[in-house]
């Protein structure tokens, strides 16, 4: 037997195991390589197939008016049961989309409604069709066409919960850039947060992009309810028999006195902004207009940071001539409030709702007839309570919220008037108490606690006017033309301006004023 021979199998050398696991290794890898080939030789051969929807969906050219379509678009608001099975055409913004295998899921918003899409690879959409669904970015305004299905299970996630759209047809007619400053669910999201733990959107941030803050179905609703109080209060004057006036805004003496004005260049001399419409108001009840109203911007110069006050806000003001006492005019004016109340009670369930679901509040409670307390009674109210304070004393904002607190614990209401202001807290037109001189013919109007409304009787005799204007330091000169008015026959009238703003979010339970003002103005915002 020879050397290095045994018995069995010869060994196999180290290095040829080595080799072999190297071998092993490559193929496994061209396999592998190959495989990748043939998967993107399979994609590339799919792509140069031809697209069955290549015609269903698409970016269309810049609309410039080019042509007149006859095509009849529905209002997403619109897609319920009733449609069902119809093949419709809307025009939304894509508010999310999600990519699943052959099928992409949209949620299609417009203004405070949404409605679930669904592209799915079919009969007429491509696997290209649905690849083009998801990559529209969110916010994009697009046009689709669409066959309405009933779903079995509600769609919580949407206003429309009992359909969903099956898209054949979805064109991008105006795409918004990928990145959005915020998330639109973000915005919608209740501040507090969620269970989970999801971000929610800072005020500042709402306001520097309030554009996009806007299209939150719950601003949405918001500023659709506002808009219903000004219809409402336009509404119910003009059935009562007022007139509607406009006044003007460049006035040449601070309507209200005080230096709480802005001053702007006018010509060769200063003018103001009117802090009120108060002095056109009565010149035209003395101009035997009886009855006016009128809606428009009310500007204070007032270095207040708080939740409820604006530098520019939206005055609906009343002033009324009446017979005997002015109490006729406190009647009328807590009617016409009580009047937008039902209405927005009657005709915004859909917006409330809607507003509920991101800031919860409790229904807005009032009484017919209106409450209506006196000054002292409420100093009576609030010293019970352990306030010290003055009988002459105006009311401070804790103490405001407080005697709010206590009126809807003993009346159950939201809603009430407070009447007879000390004299020493009033402006130089109101109508001192003809019992007791420290108190006037003033009152108050709150919602859950707050301010909305501040009015009087005014005084309408020329030489009672002019020594209360001097006795609080005011130029008569610059009121002239205001205190001539009453000199040739002056009907007593009384009135009242009201805060726009302050009542929708006082009426929603909101927190903020900002919420409520579309464009806000305050010491430190200027724009947008």
């Amino acid at each position: 037997m020879t050397k290095g021979e045994t018995g069995g199998v010869p060994e196999e050398p180290a290095q040829s195991k080595k080799a072999a696991k190297k071998l092993q290794k490559e193929a496994e890898k061209a396999a592998k390589k190959a495989e990748k080939q043939a998967k993107l030789a399979a994609e590339n051969q799919a792509a140069t197939e031809e697209d069955v929807a290549k015609d269903r969906y698409g970016i269309l050219p810049l609309i410039q008016s080019q042509e007149k379509l006859d095509r009849v678009l529905v209002h997403v608001k619109n897609l319920t049961e009733e449609k069902a099975d119809q093949v419709v055409w809307l025009r939304s913004r894509v508010h999310t989309s999600r990519a699943k295998g052959k099928q992409c899921f949209l949620v299609l918003r417009q203004q405070q409604f949404n409605v679930q899409g669904l592209v799915a690879v079919g009969d007429h959409v491509s696997k290209q069709m649905v690849k083009f669904a998801a990559n529209i970015s969110k916010e994009s305004i697009v046009d689709v066409e669409g066959i309405v299905r009933k779903v079995e299970q509600k769609i919580e996630s949407c206003s429309q919960q009992d359909v969903e759209l099956h898209i054949e047809r979805i064109y991008v007619i105006s795409a918004a850039e990928p990145r959005l400053p915020l998330q639109l669910e973000d915005a919608m999201r209740p501040e507090a947060g969620d269970e989970e733990g999801r971000a929610t959107v800072n005020q500042d941030t709402r306001l520097d992009n309030r554009i996009i803050d806007l299209r939150t179905m719950t601003s949405q609703s918001i500023f659709r309810l506002q808009a219903g109080v000004c219809q409402l209060f336009r509404e119910t004057l003009i059935k009562k028999e007022f007139v509607e006036v406009q006044t003007p805004k460049i006035i040449s003496a601070a309507s209200e006195g005080g230096a709480n004005v802005f001053t702007v260049s006018y010509f060769k001399t200063s003018a103001y902004l009117a802090q009120s419409p108060q002095l056109y108001k009565q010149m035209c009840i003395c101009a035997d207009f009886d009855k006016v109203f009128c809606i428009g911007p009310v500007f204070r110069a007032e270095d207040s940071n708080t939740h409820r006050h604006l530098t520019e806000f939206v005055g609906l003001d009343i002033e009324m001539a009446f017979n005997y006492h002015y109490h006729e005019v406190v009647t009328e004016i807590a009617d016409t409030l009580v009047q937008i109340f039902k209405g927005l009670r009657d005709r915004y369930q859909t917006e409330i709702q809607t507003i509920c679901k991101q800031y919860p509040c409790e229904p807005f409670k009032f009484l017919e007839p209106t409450l209506r307390l006196e000054f002292p009674e409420a100093v009576a109210m609030l010293k019970e309570a352990g306030v010290e304070m003055g009988d002459e004393e105006d009311l401070s904002t804790p103490n405001e919220k407080l005697l709010g607190r206590l009126v809807k614990e003993k009346y159950d209401t939201d809603f009430y008037i407070l009447d007879k202001y000390p004299l020493a807290v009033r402006p130089f037109y109101t109508m001192p108490d003809p019992h007791d001189p420290k108190y006037s013919n003033s009152y108050d109007m709150f919602m859950r606690g707050e301010e909305i409304l501040s009015g009087a009787q005014r005084i309408h005799d020329p030489q009672l006017i002019t020594d209360r204007a001097l006795q609080l330091g005011i130029d008569v000169e610059k009121i002239k033309s205001y205190i001539d008015s009453f000199r040739f026959g002056a009907p007593p009238h009384a009135g009242g301006g009201i805060g726009l703003e302050r009542v929708t979010m006082l009426y929603l339970g909101l927190h903020n004023i900002r919420q409520t003002s579309m464009f806000p103005r305050d010491p430190k915002r200027l724009t947008p």
